[in-house]
C-alpha cells in the first residue's frame, strides 16, 4: 500500500525540522575542555549504579554482604525518584530496555528497584554494570527477591503472569520509600519520568494512586463487557503503570466488601483474592479495580497518553491526549514488541534498545525511528506517527537548547 501524501509530507517535514536543530545545535556545541591531570586515588571508589546498603527489607534483599563495597547515602525522596519493576521468567531484556529509557530521557536521579526470580539477579547486575559511567551516575537500584507477605506464595505467583502479583505487596515491603512509580517490563518512557513524578503534587488529600482507564470507549472495553466483578469508573483502570504514595497506602483504611469496618491494605490483600478468584481475568489488575471500586475518593486518573497501548490506535485512534500531546509512556502489551502485528510499537523498541548510548539521540535515535515508521503506514497505528514522535521531540530538542544556551553563557561572560 503507497504511503499516503499527508503522512510523507508530515515525516518530511518533521525531518527537515530536527536536521535543522541538529545541525544549529553541532555548530554551537561547546568545545569539551582538556582532562584535569590526574591525582593517585586516595581509596576505592565504589561502583556506580549500585544501591546503598540497608539495614532492613525483604529477605534482606538491601543489606550488604560480608566484603561488598560501601555504597553512599541514599538520597532522599525530594532528590530521587523511585522506579520499580517485577521481572520473571524471559523478561529480563524487556525490563533494561525499560530502564534503559528512564535513564535516556529523565533529568533528576533515578533508584530502581528490581523485583526478580533469584536466577535472573546475576544477570541484572552484569548488564547494568557494562553501561557507560555517564549513565550510571544518574541512578541506583535494588535488587529484591519474590517475596508475598500474606497468603500462599504459590498462589500469588500464578495469580496472572508470573510473579506480578508482587506490585500488590510494594507498600509493603518498600517501608522506607515514600512514593513510587511502578511500571510493568513492556514499558518504554517516550520523555522524562519527572514529568509523571509531578503529578503526585496534584493528589488531594484523599488520593493515594494514580492509574490511567483501561479503555476510553465503554462500548469496547473489556470491564464493560465481560468484567464479572467490581471495577473502577465506567472503563475499569490499567495498572501497568501506576503512580502511588506509599506512605498513604499504608495509612489508610480501605473500604471493602468483607467487613464494615475498614481494612489495611496488607490486611485486605488476601481475603479480597479468596472472595473474587472465581470472578476475574486479569489477576492483580482486577484486585486493584475492585479496590477502588469501593474507594474511589483514594484514585487519580491520569489520560491516556501516560498508558498508551496498541488498544488507543489498533482500532482507530482513540486516545485524545496523545493526538494533541503525543505519547509519553509507551505500553507495550500484548506481547507486540516481539512480533508483526502492530510494527509502529516493535519499531520504538528496537530503535531504543539498538541505540549506541553516548551517540547522538537524533542521528542514532531519532532518524531510525522515522525511517522504520515508513514501513509500518500500512497499519492504523502506523498512519499517526505524530503521535509517537512528538514528545521524543520535544526532549530531544530541550536538550540541545540547553547546551546551546549553557555554551553562548559561557562565552558572554566578560
Amino acid at each position: 500500500m503507497r504511503l499516503s501524501c499527508k503522512v510523507a509530507a508530515a515525516l518530511l517535514g518533521l525531518a527537515g525540522l530536527l536536521l535543522l536543530l541538529y545541525l544549529l545545535a553541532g555548530r554551537h556545541a561547546a568545545p569539551r575542555p582538556p582532562p584535569p591531570p590526574t591525582r593517585p586515588a586516595a581509596r576505592r571508589q565504589p561502583r556506580l549504579g549500585r544501591s546503598p546498603p540497608r539495614r532492613s527489607g525483604a529477605g534482606g534483599a538491601g543489606a550488604r554482604k560480608p566484603g561488598e563495597q560501601k555504597h553512599s547515602k541514599e538520597p532522599s525522596s525530594l532528590q530521587c525518584m523511585h522506579l520499580a519493576v517485577v521481572a520473571c521468567g524471559d523478561r529480563l531484556e524487556e525490563t533494561l530496555i525499560m530502564l534503559k529509557s528512564a535513564v535516556l530521557f529523565s533529568n533528576r536521579r533515578l533508584r530502581f528497584h528490581i523485583f526478580s526470580e533469584d536466577s535472573l539477579k546475576p544477570e541484572f547486575e552484569k548488564k547494568l554494570q557494562e553501561w557507560p559511567s555517564s549513565y550510571t551516575k544518574k541512578f541506583e537500584y535494588n535488587i529484591y527477591p519474590i517475596t508475598f507477605s500474606v497468603g500462599n506464595a504459590q498462589e500469588w505467583k500464578k495469580l496472572f503472569k508470573p510473579c506480578a502479583a508482587q506490585r500488590l505487596f510494594l507498600p509493603v515491603i518498600l517501608k522506607d520509600v515514600d512514593s513510587l512509580l511502578y511500571v510493568d517490563t513492556d514499558v518504554l518512557f517516550l520523555r522524562p519520568i519527572d514529568d509523571i513524578w509531578h503529578i503526585l503534587k496534584e493528589f488531594n488529600s484523599t488520593q493515594l494512586a494514580a492509574m490511567a482507564p483501561e479503555h476510553e470507549i465503554p462500548k469496547i472495553g473489556w470491564y464493560s463487557r465481560f468484567a464479572r466483578h467490581p471495577y473502577y469508573g465506567t472503563t475499569g483502570v490499567n495498572s501497568g503503570v501506576m503512580l502511588m504514595n506509599l506512605t498513604r497506602i499504608r495509612n489508610t483504611q480501605f473500604k471493602n466488601s468483607m467487613i464494615p469496618g475498614g481494612l489495611t491494605w496488607e490486611e485486605m490483600l488476601y481475603p479480597l483474592y479468596q472472595k473474587y478468584k472465581n470472578y476475574i481475568t486479569w489477576g492483580d489488575q482486577d484486585l486493584l479495580n475492585i479496590i477502588f471500586y469501593f474507594n474511589p475518593e483514594c484514585l487519580y486518573v491520569f489520560p491516556c497518553q501516560w498508558n498508551y497501548r496498541p488498544d488507543h490506535c489498533m482500532y482507530g485512534s482513540n486516545c485524545k491526549g496523545a493526538e494533541e500531546e503525543g505519547v509519553s509512556i509507551l505500553h507495550g502489551n500484548r506481547g507486540v514488541y516481539h512480533d508483526d502485528k502492530q510494527p509502529t510499537f516493535k519499531a520504538l523498541y528496537e530503535v531504543i534498545r539498538d541505540f549506541p548510548f553516548e551517540d547522538n539521540l537524533f542521528q542514532s535515535l531519532y532518524y531510525p525511528l522515522q525511517s522504520k515508521f515508513l514501513d509500518t503506514v500500512h497499519t492504523l497505528c502506523g498512519r499517526i506517527p505524530q503521535v509517537f514522535l512528538k514528545q521524543i521531540e520535544k526532549t530531544m530538542k530541550k536538550v540541545y537548547e540547553n547546551r546551546v544556551i549553557v555554551y553562548l553563557g559561557a562565552n558572554h561572560r566578560y
